[in-house]
């Protein structure tokens, strides 16, 4: 039995341990490391588990690990999967859950009792196997129960993606190349303060008596152009706080200095990063990769669904596949997933590490506006992120 095992500002590949083997095979790519492990580890047990352990390398960043769990260490995960599949299974005369052991066996099998029990001990074992052996594990794992019968020992095989061997240029002398070539000053023209002078009014239009089913693009446009509402001091004040008109232009060419600067150190980030990694030696595991693509399809698809179309329908009218697209964005994908790789390198040859009082904040601030999402994977992801951009800090020279 086996089961399946950008921008610079997004970056994350650390996410905790699901709690159990179904939901492990069945997660996000995760990292899970043995500081990550630390900050669970009272949910961990502290008994070993498992014996006889061997570990093989394998192509393409992966490993394998085979081993056992005893009969008797077994036993005691009995009671938790008969609850587990108690609340699942239906029985006439009785509630999910209240089910009387003898006739629960009875009907699912001794087997799936014991598979149960295995997916419940080889998942609380998995984050001890990985701290003993010191495997730095990510994505899903595949897991197999080689060896299963009742009163005997549990045979189990799991292949898993590890971090790679990441062989890293000399990225300070890389961004400071980067850095020493010259940049653009950024200045705001009187077109652009205009422009949004103009978007604003257009806003504001009264489209009372605009028959748009029958008015061409052109006359529409002149209907628009004399319904223009007079720019002046009580207009800009019903826009919003502001005194008059020259306040208005005055904070609005700080707001365009601002997006200017910060799309230019975007811009900064990407070229380091990009030089960066063009001279980086890793060999990447597909799960990474596969990760990139993941995600790049869904931002393609939320983006679409914004648009009112379906993402089947666009493609259609592309006339490409969803296996095309993908084929696409592998290059990308994989420039995204060898960022992510070279980011955590960094970041560890530096000591860079979040600040725990800011991090506690953002964590903070992201479950208020998602109170459901999973603790350990929001602060895995404010951490990443925090530690990401100390990271491009170092490298644009920013103290």
């Amino acid at each position: 039995m086996t089961e399946g095992g950008t921008s610079v500002r997004s970056i994350c590949i650390v996410a905790p341990l699901p709690t159990n083997r179904r939901a492990l095979a069945n997660s996000p790519p995760t990292r899970y490391t043995v500081e990550t492990m630390k900050k669970t580890e009272e949910k961990t047990p502290k008994a070993v588990l498992y014996s006889n352990i061997k570990t093989t390398k394998l192509p393409d960043s992966e490993i394998e690990i085979i081993g056992e769990i005893s009969a008797d260490k077994l036993a005691p995960f009995r009671k938790e999967a008969l609850e587990y599949i108690g609340k699942n299974a239906e029985i006439d005369g009785f509630r999910k859950g209240k089910i009387p052991e003898k006739m629960l066996v009875t009907k699912v099998g001794e087997m799936a009792v014991l598979e149960e029990m295995a997916e419940i001990a080889i998942s609380k074992m998995y984050p001890d196997l990985l701290v003993e052996h010191k495997i730095d594990a990510i994505g899903r794992p595949e897991i197999a129960l080689t060896k299963i019968a009742v009163g005997s020992d549990l045979s189990f095989k799991i292949k898993t993606a590890v971090m790679p061997e990441v062989t890293l240029p000399d990225y300070k002398k890389i961004a400071d190349k980067e850095n020493a070539k010259p940049v653009e000053k950024v200045t705001v023209t009187e077109k652009e303060i205009e422009a949004v002078i103009m978007e604003i009014r257009q806003s504001r239009v009264d489209h009372t008596g605009h028959d748009h089913a029958k008015m061409s693009k052109e006359d529409h446009d002149k209907a628009v152009e004399t319904s223009l509402p007079v720019f002046d001091d009580a207009f800009v004040k019903t826009v919003g706080d502001f005194k008059d008109v020259a306040d208005f232009k005055a904070k609005v060419t700080e707001n365009i200095q601002k997006d200017k600067e910060h799309k230019a150190n975007e811009k900064k980030r990407i070229e380091i990063a990009e030089a960066v990694i063009k001279e980086t030696k890793a060999d990447l595991p597909k799960v990474i990769v596969e990760a990139e693509l993941d995600k790049m399809e869904a931002q393609f698809n939320d983006d679409i669904t914004r648009m009112g179309i379906k993402a089947e329908d666009y493609m259609k009218h592309l006339k490409k596949t969803r296996e095309e697209m993908r084929a696409e964005w592998r290059g990308d994908a994989l420039k995204r997933a060898t960022l992510q790789i070279v980011l955590h390198k960094i970041a560890e040859t530096e000591k860079i590490t979040a600040d725990p009082e800011r991090a506690e904040k953002e964590i903070k601030a992201v479950l208020e506006h998602y109170p459901d999402a999973d603790l350990n994977r929001v602060r895995n992801y404010v951490e990443s992120m925090l530690v990401n951009e100390k990271v491009f800090d170092l490298l644009v020279g920013k103290k």
